[in-house]
């Protein structure tokens, strides 16, 4: 039912952060398209905020509206929330089979929708083995709710879908979109989102970006930059909490606790600018603090050919006697 890595490369040398604005992209972007005769793709929907989530519901009907003409859609995405899931597929040695079921997203009757009892990297999988239909050309995965920046991008299900499609050579972008109280600004998300698929659609086989989105008005959105990737991430400090009796039930180990977790973009105004001043300048965090969208070129688990890997790899080796 639905359809090898690229080798490794020297990195490129690092360029100053491009800024893009709004107007300038579309117009960029338009042009493009205009000269782009591409044949049709089989694009692979998915998310780990979980199918029923406003954030695919968006997206989705976003892409049928640019692309359903030209492209064919699917949605395969997990059945509940499976957020921090990063590129887990869980204990897939003891399941028989993946159950699934068909759900309609309003609006998009005509594109087959999927929710599976998994992950997003499982869907990803599923997707790209053929488990529903033809083995899609790209992915994009989201648009989740809250960004996925700095270190947290490791953890993200969101990105971890994307990067699994890498693993069998499908480009992918992964689209999320910051915090905010109601309403939540989708579209300008979405407005980016489908101005960059047919730039990757244009890249090498296993390209994945990363796009992050400020919670702005389409108007109000500075523009798209590269964001470096920082070295921040979602769980800002933690707080251990020793109890006597951590969990119901007949006591096990009576010494243990609880770790009480600061989050970001949680708290007064102190703890904003206190968190503010920990971001890196120029990195993805920072800018989309900033109103800037960002988006950072992302590889997944590959062998370490570096120096630093070579020397660790031959005192490993030169261990074993005999």
């Amino acid at each position: 039912m639905p359809p090898g890595m690229v080798g490794d490369e020297a990195a490129p040398a690092r360029r100053a952060p491009v800024a893009t604005s709004p107007r300038r992209l579309a117009a960029a972007a338009d042009a493009a398209a205009d000269e782009r005769i591409s044949p049709a793709m089989r694009i692979l929907i998915t998310n780990d905020d979980g199918v029923f989530a406003p954030g695919i519901a968006a997206l989705a009907r976003g892409l049928h509206t640019a692309f359903g003409h030209e492209h064919e859609l699917v949605v395969v995405a997990p059945l509940t929330d499976h957020s921090g899931a990063g590129a887990a597929v869980g204990p897939v040695y003891e399941r028989e089979s993946i159950p699934y079921e068909h759900v309609d997203i309003p609006g998009l009757a005509d594109v087959p929708t999927y929710g599976i009892d998994g992950s997003p990297a499982l869907s990803a999988i599923l997707a790209c083995i053929e488990g529903f239909g033809p083995r899609p050309d790209m992915i994009v995965s989201g648009i989740n709710h809250g960004i996925n920046a700095g270190r947290s991008a490791m953890h993200s299900g969101t990105v971890g879908a994307a990067l699994t499609g890498a693993q069998f050579g499908v480009r992918g972008l992964a689209v999320s979109i910051a915090w905010a109280s109601e309403p939540d600004y989708w579209d300008t998300a979405v407005g980016l989102a489908c101005r960059i698929v047919p730039v990757l659609a244009e890249a090498e086989q296993a390209t994945v970006l990363n796009l992050n989105v400020p919670a702005v008005r389409p108007a109000d959105l500075k523009g798209l930059r590269h964001g470096r990737l920082g070295r921040v991430g979602l769980i800002r400090s933690v707080r251990p909490e020793h109890t006597p009796m951590p969990v119901d039930g007949p006591a096990v180990d009576r010494t243990g606790g609880a770790i009480v977790l600061s989050m970001r973009g949680v708290g007064d105004d102190s703890d904003q600018r206190s968190e503010r001043a920990e971001l890196e300048p120029e990195s993805d965090a920072a800018l989309v603090e900033d109103g800037w969208a960002t988006v950072t070129p992302l590889v997944g688990v590959r062998e370490n050919l570096t120096d630093a890997g070579a020397a660790a790899l031959a005192a490993a080796l030169a261990t074993h006697v005999g």
